[in-house]
């Protein structure tokens, strides 16, 4: 226990200071000045507690809301890669309900916008749930095609029934405030969305951890064969219902961003939360934990990448850049790691074939009266039969 609570510090911590020296190498090579350049970045992610609580943590709810989503997913064996037009279809969705509601509707208005924007989000990953079920449509060309259509559709709505009374710019009327989201520090942009989705964190890690539904989850992430074979997982309805938790959890994002911080429907609302978020999860190993370190990582990098462009010259992309460099480090290490034997898999449990096994031979033995299986995460062969074969062919 001990050595994985380090862990979930430790990688965070590691992640960031990788992307320190990537970015001060990545500087030194374009002719920046190292020094001035990560002191603005510094500077703009923890300067003053001021900066902290209104940069950096603000820009890490969103991103640790859709890493959530991305990482249930993925345990669940799923590749969502559409968190970005679910968060985008959660924010549409709260907006409208909120200027539907009146002013004196407050906290109650509040929590039914967010409502709002967890069915709105649940209910688009549900489209790419049903063709997969229905078509065998793959989820990764479905999600990324509903991202466009999302940001489409938000576009459409800020220009028309979401449009603000002069119609003269592309977003919805600002929300009232009694409909906005609490401050949790007075003078500062930090709201009550940063600890929801702290609560969300914690919350989805029990639920993996201490649920049978959880358990479920996971083998069905580990070996579906198997968990449907010797587990006797409906794992149809495992993998639709992970699918439209995780939909859920980006819509919730965009919600709380509208609600608390911009208070207003535009088309380009999110910078690409949905696409970093799979940088999230990653770096999490999908552990929703580290996931809050991590999206505090990223958040960090966001925020000070803007001061850094305004205070050094510095263009912002150039963390993207290290953004993606640091993913590849973590993609290449566990692969390596993997062939090594010495590595877990982003899945819990260890690497997919020994967890798969694990998972099916302690299925197994509830049923002493079937014959002992080793599965696979391509066949199903039972130790009986490989012996039947062994004999035929000596």
């Amino acid at each position: 226990m001990t050595t994985r609570v380090l862990r979930w510090i430790a990688e965070p911590i590691l992640a960031g200071l990788l992307s320190l020296a990537m970015l001060a190498l990545l500087l030194a090579v374009s002719g920046y000045p190292v020094a001035d350049s990560l002191g603005a970045l510094w500077g703009g992610a923890f300067g003053s507690w001021s900066v902290l609580a209104s940069g950096t943590l603000v820009r890490a709810t969103p991103l640790l809301f859709a890493g959530l989503a991305v990482a249930l997913a993925f345990r669940a064996g799923i590749l969502n890669i559409g968190a970005e037009g679910q968060l985008m279809m959660g924010a549409t969705a709260a907006t409208a309900m909120a200027m539907a509601l009146p002013a004196t509707s407050g906290l109650a208005g509040v929590a039914l916008a967010l409502t709002a924007g967890v069915v709105a989000g649940g209910l688009w990953a549900a489209i790419a749930g049903f063709l997969k079920q229905r078509f065998g449509v793959l989820e990764v060309i479905s999600t990324i095609m509903l991202n466009v259509v999302a940001v489409n559709v938000t576009g459409l709505l800020v220009r028309g029934p979401l449009q603000e009374p002069t119609h003269i710019f592309p977003q919805s009327e600002m929300l009232d405030v009694a409909l906005r989201l609490p401050k949790l520090v007075p003078g500062t942009r930090l709201h009550a969305g940063v600890a929801l989705a702290v609560i969300c964190a914690l919350a989805l890690a029990w639920f993996l951890r201490a649920t049978a539904a959880g358990f479920r989850l996971r083998m069905t992430g580990a070996n579906a064969r198997a968990a449907s074979s010797a587990g006797g997982i409906d794992v149809a309805r495992v993998s639709l219902l992970a699918f439209i938790a995780s939909g859920a959890l980006a819509g919730l994002g965009g919600a709380v961003e509208v609600t608390g911080v911009t208070y207003a429907l535009y088309e380009n609302l999110s910078p690409g939360y949905g696409f970093t978020a799979i940088a999230v999860a990653l770096l999490a190993r999908l552990n929703p934990v580290s996931a809050i370190g991590s999206a505090l990582v990223f958040g960090a990098l966001e925020a000070g990448a803007s001061a850094m462009q305004r205070d050094a010259q510095v263009p912002a992309g150039m963390v993207e850049v290290v953004e993606a460099c640091v993913i590849l480090v973590l993609v290449a290490s566990e692969w390596l790691g993997g062939r090594g034997g010495r590595a877990r898999s982003f899945f819990w449990g260890g690497p997919p074939n020994t967890a798969s096994a694990e998972s099916s031979e302690s299925l197994s033995r509830t049923r002493p009266t079937e014959p002992t299986s080793t599965y696979t995460n391509r066949s199903i062969i039972t130790r009986d039969d490989t012996r039947s074969s062994r004999r035929v062919s000596s």
